[in-house]
């Protein structure tokens, strides 16, 4: 699915590329002064117009009275994250491949983006290579939950286990080595909590 509206024209697209991008990196939308500053406009008057003609075009809705009362036509559902590249947010706009139309609050805690499960290193989980795992964005994670974890800015979904300094992210497949951090000396990145499983076609 494309994120291009092919009817916006080329300051529109920009616009709504920037609200994407802020919704994605900062999890909130841009005030209408944040769309005047990024883009030069010397009166918030010009950048209303923009985001009325993107409203028009179906591209994004406007909740009168609220600051921050700028929300994504297509942003409604929650984001599929395929690939990461490495370094980078995981919620970047070029990682989101479609959007899938799922209430976050039918999972809990609420789901905040599916990711493609790669490979079968927790198959006996019964999470096969393919398959969409809902993902509660948080830093912090008991041990025994599958998590989706940073290392070395390769991003994996294992079952945490930690001890002091050292965290094993064990698979689920004897054919798979465990992965030990010592956290003293590599750095290891909690992305997020496994909360549900939708299994695709296989």
């Amino acid at each position: 699915m494309s994120s291009r509206n092919e009817t916006l024209t080329p300051r529109q697209q920009e616009i709504l590329d920037f609200i994407r991008s802020s919704v994605e990196s900062e999890g909130r939308p841009p005030t209408r002064a944040e769309v005047c500053t990024a883009f030069g406009f010397r009166s918030p008057n010009a950048a209303e117009t923009h985001l009325r003609a993107l409203v028009a075009k179906g591209a994004i809705l406007l909740e009168e009275g609220r600051a921050r009362g700028i929300r994504l036509a297509d942003g409604l559902g929650l984001p599929l994250v395929g690939r990461v590249a490495a370094g980078s947010p995981i919620l970047a706009a070029e990682h989101v491949e479609a959007r899938y139309q799922l209430d976050p609050a039918l999972f809990s805690p609420r789901a905040d983006y599916l990711l493609r499960v790669r490979g079968m290193s927790m198959r006996d989980a019964g999470i096969l290579d393919g398959d969409l795992i809902a993902v509660h964005r948080s830093s912090e994670a008991r041990n025994g939950q599958v998590v989706v974890a940073r290392v070395d800015d390769d991003v994996t979904v294992k079952t945490l286990q930690r001890k002091g300094s050292v965290v094993e992210l064990l698979p689920a497949n004897p054919d798979y080595a465990p992965i030990v951090v010592d956290t003293r000396h590599t750095a290891l990145v909690i992305e997020g909590i496994m909360v549900g499983l939708i299994r695709k076609d296989h």
